[in-house]
């Protein structure tokens, strides 16, 4: 099952509506939700790992000429 982020961000911001309150608590929470949202864009955006593929060599270890 795959992630769906972008609800995921949609509710944090939501819960984030929620906490308006001006005391600490509110506070401390909505700077903990801020730390998760950016984790969740971060993933949201993030690029799937890449196989990287062996640049040929010639037989003596020399790369070979650029082409020009």
């Amino acid at each position: 099952m795959k992630s769906d982020f972008a609800a995921a961000h949609l509710h944090l911001d939501r819960a984030c509506h929620y906490l308006r309150g001006d005391d600490e608590t509110s506070r401390a929470a909505i700077a903990a939700l801020d730390l998760v949202i950016e984790a969740v864009a971060a993933a949201q955006h993030a690029r799937p790992i890449a196989d990287v593929l062996p640049f040929p060599r010639r037989a003596n270890g020399d790369l070979p000429p650029l082409a020009s």
